[in-house]
């Protein structure tokens, strides 16, 4: 059996693709550099973090952008026609007034490890944008546009253009096509396919909180009419419908069902493997109860399906729940190496799996100068949009210890570094190593910032002594405890038990959508020069 959530740990927006006998999921990656994760797999149990498509943050611009914003839900498809793989992703800049906006953009590559050409301007007429690849050659883009009017039926309406490859332009304005299966508001996410005659059109509704579903609707005719599932939604955490169009919060707490392990079901796409299996790619969270704070934020996971003799999808062990363990594939399996729990930076590059705030690490990181050792260059503070010289990695489980070891020798108190826990750049745990004017000396303390309010957590200055030093974040469930030590010492205790619960969509008012990271950090508010040494960095569950 296949257990989910598949990929742990901020993983939103899944959507999977397939192309001859590798299958492949790219998620959304919001304001964190490099830009959608891509996950590969030949078995679809077994999955491995293969690359990202987003690297150059020239071409991305992220800087300035407020937690939550940036890449949003990317659409990758592969054209077996012309061997190319197609990536269309939203950079959304704003959600000030409800405006949503967006800019789309498309880039291609024969190889999905690239090179990535360079970004085409499709439009900016809503999110979740999508390509279909239709069988005639043609190629079509849809999209949720978002309705501002007032007066007008909300959210909007899944719209359809032509994308021409020969202009690199959409033929002109979208279409309207749909408004929805159910009563459940919120639709988005649009995934358009085609097969036996007809076009079927993948979204979710409900909102990407408690009361998400996965949805299908047909037609003969890419611009309609479409006829909808008759079954109503397809996947979901909560089965029974109301009708909750008038209701714009995404979360809705009230749908949470204690019935089922996995919540907020939703945000579906799906693949037919080489056997002939179908599996949808869906997203999901598992909060911590009772305040129903998701710290591990929306995760990854799989349902196998079938298509039933009149044509439409249905999870193979029937009904709509959403569930901890699906059957696998008939495909031979294909373990694959995970990436380690620790690493001593003793490669010449900085390995897969670490992400930085809107800017790539390799303006603030150094792996030669000192070899088996990261240095990094301080920059902002972490609250800051722009330049923060942060290197953090997914949080995977809520029982995890992480811990570095790191040389540095502050000169004032502008002057930081040291290990962190981060939700946003107006919530975070910094536990650091920072110059004293109190005590003359260098010291070590513990800064909260919650809410974007920041507070110098009392009574955790201590002298520290200029020699190497460890930083270790425990988290049990959630209770996170902070501790640091010299070599050849054992822990001690730094701060008290802080809640890891309000590291969440939940808890945190600025930012939504992701989840939490771990990771360590230099900052310099002085000249943007003053270092620190890392020795290694490690996640262990």
């Amino acid at each position: 059996m296949i257990r989910n959530p598949i990929l742990t740990g901020f993983h939103a927006d899944p959507c999977i693709c397939r192309a001859g006998e590798d299958y492949y999921i790219a998620c959304s990656s919001f304001e964190w550099f490099p830009g959608v994760p891509v996950y590969h797999s030949k078995d679809m149990k077994h999955w491995e973090l293969y690359t990202h498509i987003l690297t150059d943050d020239e071409k991305v611009r992220l800087t300035g952008l407020p937690a939550s914003k940036g890449i949003w839900a990317p659409c990758l498809t592969y054209c077996e026609q012309e061997g190319l793989f197609y990536l269309v992703y939203g950079v959304m800049n704003s959600m000030n007034a409800r405006y949503f906006d967006i800019d789309n953009f498309l880039v291609t590559a024969p190889d999905i490890r690239g090179p990535w050409s360079e970004p085409v301007y499709l439009h900016s007429a809503g999110f979740d944008a999508s390509m279909l690849h239709d069988e005639d050659g043609r190629k079509w883009l849809c999209s949720l546009e978002w309705e501002t009017r007032d007066g007008y039926r909300k959210p909007g309406a899944i719209s359809v253009t032509e994308y021409l490859p020969e202009k690199k332009a959409v033929a002109g304005q979208p279409v309207r096509i749909w408004y929805g299966a159910t009563d459940r508001g919120c639709l988005e996410g649009p995934h358009l396919y085609k097969r036996n005659g007809y076009y079927y059109l993948m979204c979710a509704e409900g909102g990407t909180g408690y009361y998400h579903c996965v949805t299908m609707a047909r037609s003969k005719n890419l611009f309609g009419p479409y006829e909808a599932d008759p079954f109503g939604p397809i996947l979901t955490s909560v089965p029974e419908e109301h009708d909750e169009k008038a209701d714009t919060d995404h979360l809705k707490p009230r749908y949470y069902n204690p019935d089922t392990y996995l919540q907020k079901a939703g945000h579906g796409s799906f693949i037919e493997t080489a056997a002939g299996e179908v599996y949808l790619a869906y997203h999901c969270s598992r909060p911590f109860l009772p305040e129903l704070r998701c710290t591990l934020g929306r995760e990854a996971a799989l349902a196998r399906m079938e298509w039933t003799e009149d044509g439409w999808l249905r999870q193979k062990y029937g009904g709509k729940l959403a569930q901890e363990y699906t059957e696998e594939s008939r495909l031979p399996a294909y373990p694959v190496q995970m990436l380690p729990e620790r690493d001593d930076f003793d490669e010449p590059q900085l390995r897969n799996g670490y992400y930085s705030p809107r800017i790539c690490a390799d303006r603030f990181t150094d792996l030669q100068s000192r070899p088996g050792w990261l240095r990094m260059r301080g920059q902002e503070s972490g609250s800051s949009l722009h330049h923060v010289s942060l290197l953090a990695r997914i949080l995977p489980d809520v029982h995890a210890v992480c811990e570095t070891r790191m040389e540095f020798t502050p000169e004032c108190y502008q002057h930081s570094a040291g290990i962190i826990l981060y939700y946003d750049n107006m919530n975070y745990l910094f536990l650091r190593k920072y110059f004293s004017d109190t005590l003359g000396t260098p010291a070590l303390s513990v800064i909260r910032v919650e809410n974007g309010v920041k507070t110098d957590v009392p009574d955790t200055r201590t002298a520290a002594e200029d020699r190497p030093v460890r930083l270790r974040i425990e988290i049990d469930g959630r209770k996170t405890q902070l501790s640091w030590a010299y070599d050849g010492e054992g822990f001690r205790k730094i701060g008290p038990v802080f809640d890891t619960s309000e590291f969440s969509d939940e808890y945190c008012k600025y930012g939504e959508f992701t989840g939490t990271m771990a990771g360590i950090t230099c900052c310099d508010r002085m000249f943007h020069k003053k270092c620190a040494d890392f020795d290694y960095f490690e996640i262990s569950t």
